[in-house]
């Protein structure tokens, strides 16, 4: 969320940092609420000094024994606190108008941030590894022989509906192999703290981190209230709303491996085949809440995080920086890592990595002391995934396969797996 002092110092400077996002005179609706919103409260303020001072009155009043004037006066205070009521109530609805109206407005985009419409504008930064060339064409995930018997998506249909997978035997222990790895790596290597949270919450937590309101549609809400999350982003970062933390306890990194539940709205017809965008899928999460001095080498760190993960599995991967017309609603800088997919000969996005500077924390209320008695301060939070496991089990399966159809499996993941080495053509680990 926006800090509304800043919007009424430099009303020019926010509208230019809206226009990158698309949207245009934004500060003038902000301030003429806000304006509304003040004249209300210094109304009901003015009223109630007027009624403190004709209280007051009636006691001098009632001493003095004019009867006339103390009834007079009584009933002037009663009618003073009736409108007082009115006013501290438009006053309210004018402040809940104000921030519902800051809740929808997107964060401030980082100036380094390149300018462009949609991610054909995205610009790389780096690229690891040499895609491999096979010596027959590659095949997608969901066409290799090796999984045919373990990645089922015709009975999870029956069960749940499209964009839904059961996975049995080799590929779902190699999927819990991949969320094994990541995991470790983050937390015995990356020193990150591994945390397992509820994957329901109440909608505060939604709003805190910026799914909501805007975005409600694009998850699942319970018949009691509560969401199902689309990511621990929501659970870890969370974590610290409503407090104010000690600048000792900064930087605080946690990594957490969850389900997370997304209904895809939009994206009809979008890669429908195989498991690449489902409802229900699983991730590691990375999480950091900083100072916001370290905030900036924090989003390089946690991005060096997440392609070291692919490079550990031998898998290329591009980086680029997302455009400002592809940029999502609370960062202020985005990262994607693409894994390359020779099955759809093409990089494919297996993480996001963002900063969003004190715009989740401003949300949540979430700050730090800078030292003892000192002002809180927000702190600044980013988080990133390390990886999406479904989609790594996708690179692992189209980068490793051999033309009779099983999967050499990366050295990394061959330690979870009790030394095995690969998935036969028959769909067997071996």
């Amino acid at each position: 969320m926006h800090d509304i002092r800043t919007i009424r110092d430099n009303p020019e400077a926010f509208d230019a940092a809206m226009a990158r996002r698309g949207l245009s005179g934004v500060s003038a609706e902000v301030l003429a609420l806000d304006e509304a919103r003040r004249a209300a409260i210094l109304e009901s303020e003015t009223a109630q000094a007027e009624a403190n001072k004709a209280a007051k009155a009636i006691g001098a009043a009632k001493a003095s024994g004019d009867e006339a004037e103390f009834e007079r006066l009584r009933a002037e205070v009663a009618d003073k606190k009736k409108h007082i009521a009115r006013l501290n109530d438009e006053a309210k609805a004018k402040d809940e108008a104000l921030t519902a109206l800051l809740m929808t407005l997107p964060n401030v985009i980082a100036d380094d941030v390149p300018d462009g419409e949609d991610e054909d504008d995205n610009v790389e930064i780096r690229r690891w590894g040499t895609p491999r060339e096979f010596s027959f064409t590659p095949k997608e995930h969901y066409e290799l022989a090796a999984v045919q018997d373990g990645l089922d998506f015709e009975t999870a249909a029956k069960l749940s509906g499209s964009r839904f997978a059961v996975m049995t035997g080799a590929v779902a222990r190699v999927h819990r192999a991949l969320a094994q790895f990541m995991l470790d790596t983050h937390v015995e290597e990356n020193g990150l703290s591994e945390t397992i949270t509820p994957v329901l919450v109440r909608e505060e937590m939604m709003m805190g981190t910026g799914q909501l309101p805007k975005f409600g549609e694009d998850s699942y809400k319970t018949t009691n209230g509560w969401w199902l999350i689309p990511t621990a982003e929501v659970t870890l970062t969370n974590m610290v709303n409503g407090e104010t933390v000690e600048a000792s306890t900064l930087p605080r990194r946690y990594a957490a491996h969850t389900q997370c539940f997304r209904s895809e709205a939009g994206s009809a017809g979008k890669d429908t085949a195989g498991m690449l965008r489902q409802h229900q899928f699983e991730k590691v999460e990375m999480v950091s809440i900083t100072r916001p001095e370290d905030s900036e080498a924090e989003h390089q760190r946690m991005t060096r995080c997440a392609e070291d993960i692919l490079e550990r599995l031998g898998l290329p991967y591009r980086t680029v920086v997302l455009c400002t017309g592809d940029i999502g609603f609370g960062a202020r800088r985005t990262h994607d890592i693409e894994v390359w997919l020779p099955g759809q000969d093409t990089y494919r996005e297996i993480s996001s990595v963002s900063t969003t500077g004190d715009f989740q924390a401003r949300r949540m209320n979430a700050r730090f002391r800078p030292e003892a008695g000192a002002k809180p301060e927000f702190v600044h939070t980013l988080n990133g995934s390390g990886l999406a496991v479904g989609r790594c089990l996708i690179a692992v399966l189209e980068n490793g396969q051999e033309e009779d159809g099983s999967v050499t499996l990366p050295e990394a993941i061959r330690p979870y797996l009790g030394g095995r080495s690969w998935i036969t053509a028959e769909g067997v680990l071996a």
